[in-house]
């Protein structure tokens, strides 16, 4: 198993970041307040995408990109949303995310990453934002002050 299937499969295994990180390993990404440090936070970050997600599944897109001491793992997500995510319920809508993780190595093991992904994209695949081009997100925008003229 590659350090990149042992990467994406500790996302959906209690537990499976030992295997792949440095005990100091740092993780970031769009749904992150702070960065988190330790394989027990990010196995804990971890833990809340399979409670909202327990059918998911994560899948290499290609082969990682490998060259001093970084790499880069694209990936893909499917699941539908049958748990809570923090304070909202269940939609009960399946979602599929594209991302990536860039990563820091050290000793063959991942030392640092950071996740991108579209979290718009997701929440409106969930039902919870309106889709982009649309009036919704027009409002949305005006609401939050871009888009309005001032006099």
């Amino acid at each position: 198993m590659t350090l990149a299937d042992t990467w994406l499969a500790a996302w959906t295994t209690d537990g499976g970041f030992a295997d792949c990180c440095t005990a100091d390993v740092s993780y970031e990404d769009p749904v992150t307040a702070v960065p988190l440090t330790g394989g027990a936070e990010i196995d804990a970050h971890a833990a809340l995408l399979r409670i909202a997600f327990p059918d998911a599944a994560i899948e290499a897109t290609a082969p990682m990109l490998e060259g001093d001491g970084h790499a880069c793992i694209p990936w893909r997500l499917t699941g539908t949303n049958a748990g809570e995510i923090g304070p909202l319920p269940a939609t009960e809508r399946p979602v599929e995310l594209h991302g990536l993780h860039y990563v820091e190595l050290r000793d063959d093991r991942i030392a640092r990453a950071r996740g991108f992904f579209d979290l718009y994209d997701g929440a409106v695949q969930l039902g919870l934002l309106p889709q982009r081009g649309g009036l919704g997100e027009a409002a949305l925008l005006m609401l939050r002050g871009f888009g309005v003229s001032r006099r």
